[in-house]
């Protein structure tokens, strides 16, 4: 079945303020797909206050996802870091290992200095944790937004302002918070906000440039990128699927890269050896800026299809077409947005965010014939076909 956003009204709950909003703060850690269902909401504030410093507070790990490697964190916008004025980047998984290392407070001492410094006038909070409601709250900023029922409860305490959203899918939500914020500007309606704004992702030069070196010297021009991994079992469709998939688009001419990250190694292995020749692995790792380069392979391909896990959501953002095969997760709120999708799921497939090992059983349902054919309808509809 395609996936279809759905419409939704929100309500804010702030009084409109008079005060001048020069310095923003957005605040989203991780990861990867969160952070992609986060870029419409900030796009829309960037383009209600175009000329306001826009920083955001977000995990080292996924920072690459805002500005390119050894280009600068902070000054006048680029292709390498095209959305944001500044990134703050935080390491709170290393951080927490040794609290109160000299290292570890020094570092944390830095980046708490430079958001203080940088004195936001407002704070946004998208992710509905408690963690981020807190450094939203302790940065500094005179007001902070976020969810009225955001995703821990107790992260409502630290709000000064609050959105409500009707609506299930999570960049809709999210814009419901920035509409609360742009609301102050003018009377903003869900006609008036972004329902396709650009990718505003980091380009890099040496990064397209490895990835074209690599594509060329395997022979590689139109490809789909199949992803086997995902973040927990329950969401993974059986690797020797996915080689047989990659059987069915050799078919149709179409050469397939199996992406994958640390610790996907068998996954990936048994992906390649079902595809008969027809796969090509790739750890955009082994270039050593895994998300940069993962962003310029992503780019050139013509379709991607994985489940429900991060570099989906990156092809969405990029409005690769997608077949999505979702398990335990809702697509509803949590599938492929922006771009040309198929989503396929079994009615067996319950919602659960439970983190279990096991495949789920609703997945297994759905053949890789099912895949291939959603596959062929998207690639049909490329063509004009």
């Amino acid at each position: 079945m395609s996936f279809e956003s759905s419409s939704f009204e929100s309500t804010s709950l702030d009084i409109p303020s008079e005060k001048k909003i020069e310095r923003l703060l957005i605040v989203r850690l991780s990861a990867m797909g969160d952070v992609m269902h986060t870029l419409p909401a900030v796009h829309a504030l960037r383009e209600t206050f175009p000329q306001a410093h826009i920083g955001w507070l977000i995990e080292e790990r996924w920072a690459e996802l805002l500005c390119a490697p050894g280009s600068p964190r902070r000054g006048a916008r680029s292709a390498l870091r095209p959305l944001v004025d500044e990134v703050h980047a935080v390491n709170l998984k290393a951080w927490r290992k040794s609290p109160f290392s000299i290292s570890t407070l020094q570092r944390a001492a830095t980046v708490w200095n430079d958001v203080r410094d940088a004195g936001y006038d407002v704070a946004v909070d998208l992710q509905g944790a408690m963690r981020s409601a807190l450094l939203a709250r302790f940065s500094g900023a005179r007001e902070v937004y976020g969810p009225a029922e955001p995703r821990e409860s107790p992260a409502s305490l630290w709000y000064t302002r609050k959105a409500v959203a009707h609506g299930r899918h999570v960049v809709e939500q999210n814009l419901a918070v920035a509409r609360a914020l742009i609301g102050r500007r003018k009377k903003a309606s869900a006609a008036e906000l972004p329902h396709d704004p650009p990718c505003d992702l980091p380009r890099d030069p040496r990064a397209e440039g490895l990835i074209g070196q690599w594509l060329a010297e395997h022979g590689i021009r139109d490809f789909a990128i199949l992803n086997p991994g995902a973040g927990w079992g329950a969401k993974r469709w059986p690797a020797e699927r996915y080689g047989a998939v990659a059987l069915g688009l050799a078919e149709q001419g179409l050469r397939s890269i199996l992406n994958y990250g640390p610790g996907e190694e068998e996954l990936v292995s048994a992906a390649e050896a079902a595809s008969g020749g027809t796969a090509q692995a790739m750890s955009c790792s082994v270039l050593r800026s895994s998300i940069t380069e993962l962003i310029a392979l992503t780019r050139r391909a013509r379709l991607f299809i994985g489940g429900d896990t991060g570099p989906l959501h990156l092809a969405a953002a990029l409005r690769v077409p997608v077949v999505a095969i979702y398990g335990p997760t809702d697509p509803a709120r949590n599938g492929p947005y922006g771009t040309r999708s198929v989503v396929l799921r079994s009615a067996e497939s319950l919602t659960s965010h439970a983190r279990r090992n096991a495949v789920d059983e609703g997945m297994l349902g759905i053949g890789s014939e099912s895949v291939v054919r959603a596959a062929r309808e998207l690639l049909a509809g490329a063509l004009g076909g």
